[in-house]
């Protein structure tokens, strides 16, 4: 029998051997995934992030969630799958109730930051931060005490570029750096991102989505970041007051103190009139 030649026995035993040999390797490469070949994912919820987040303080592979996005809390055996891609961004979040969402963007700034969580914690409330990577790396403090009040951290890029004008790999690299930053800060990952100047754009959506975030705008520009005046933001505020609307104002970015003094008259103006200030949960 020539070198080359196999017996049809030994043939069909390597052949089996190669096949569970396959089987295996798959099953180390994607556990728990039960799903049948072709069939489709549980579809994402209309409206918020992925239900499942993973527990703060939690020490994980820093580009885990790039490839399987929010799985932290998920059930042994099954994968939570990533948002949809969006086509546009949340402008309000219905889901809050009779409650309004306060955002603060382009922070953490140690000028201004402190005097809007100061007011927040004084009438126990929660709101949301987009943070810029670059001021976050300088202030991590900061990201922290967000979150330990019960604030969310979402992403607003690294530098605060208009997403539009970039190139997708320049995209992924401001949201990437600025999601590690916070998960490595606060033991979480964002689930909430935002595009500096409202600039979005498909490849935005599409790489938000890979990450494991949902895309928010804003319902009630204060305009606060051309400093009109605090009268000014605060009658914009209550002008645009009403349920799941998101406010939209900056605690970095310049001179805020003007934002500042008016969240301390217009918060507890809303609490008094029975709106409920509070962030969107699974």
């Amino acid at each position: 029998m020539k070198k080359e030649e196999m017996i049809p026995g030994r043939r069909a035993l390597l052949r089996i051997a190669a096949c569970l040999g396959a089987a295996v390797t798959a099953r180390v490469m994607f556990p728990g995934e039960t799903r049948a070949p072709g069939a489709a994912a549980a579809p994402a919820p209309a409206a918020g992030p992925p239900a499942a987040r993973p527990p703060a303080g939690a020490a994980r592979n820093p580009a885990a969630y790039r490839l399987l996005p929010m799985t932290g809390d998920a059930p042994s055996g099954r994968l939570t799958p990533a948002p949809p891609v969006r086509t546009k961004p949340f402008l309000e979040l219905p889901q809050v109730g009779h409650a309004m969402v306060l955002t603060f963007d382009d922070g953490p700034d140690p000028r201004y930051t402190p005097d809007i969580l100061k007011t927040l914690r004084a009438h126990d409330v929660r709101a949301m931060f987009f943070v810029c990577g670059e001021m976050a790396s300088y202030n991590r403090d900061l990201v922290r005490q967000m979150a330990a009040d019960g604030h969310i951290v979402g992403n607003h890029t690294w530098s605060h570029p208009q997403m539009v004008k970039l190139a997708p790999s320049a995209i992924r690299k401001e949201m990437e750096r600025t999601s590690e930053i916070i998960e490595d800060t606060t033991g979480t990952p964002p689930v909430w991102y935002r595009a500096p100047y409202g600039a979005w754009n498909r490849h935005s959506f599409e790489i938000g989505a890979e990450l494991g975030m949902e895309p928010l705008a804003w319902t009630v520009d204060t305009l606060d970041w051309t400093t009109p005046g605090t009268d000014r933001i605060v009658k914009a505020v209550r002008d645009g007051a009403g349920p799941g609307v998101v406010v939209l104002s900056h605690d970095a970015g310049g001179n805020r103190e003007q934002s500042v003094a008016a969240l301390r008259r217009y918060l507890p103006e809303l609490i008094a009139e029975g709106y409920g200030i509070g962030v969107p949960h699974p």
